[in-house]
């Protein structure tokens, strides 16, 4: 990884900590495979630091700018998904 996560210098260290637990399972979703129950629970953590749909596609959109990796297409695939089913974007 030669790059870095979008982050705002107003969020705490708890939230910052969410945000990249969050890109890390989106990742691990492209290189491999994750529990959609792994990955849900780390977009719940997100979206209570990020709760706006707007700031949602802005901070998606700068870490695919620099990481290749769409957030958005692996919230549809879990969000379309059942428990026990494993998330992957190959």
């Amino acid at each position: 990884m030669n790059y870095n996560y979008p982050l705002s210098h107003h969020w705490t260290t708890e939230e910052i900590i969410n945000v990249v637990d969050f890109f890390r399972v989106v990742e691990k979703a492209y290189e491999g495979t994750i529990e959609r129950a792994e990955f849900m629970s780390a977009y719940n953590a997100f979206k209570k630091v990020v709760p706006s749909m707007a700031e949602e596609k802005t901070i998606f959109k700068e870490f695919e700018e620099v990481s290749g990796f769409n957030s958005y297409r692996v919230v549809k695939k879990a969000k379309e998904g059942n428990d026990g089913d494993l998330i992957s974007i190959n």
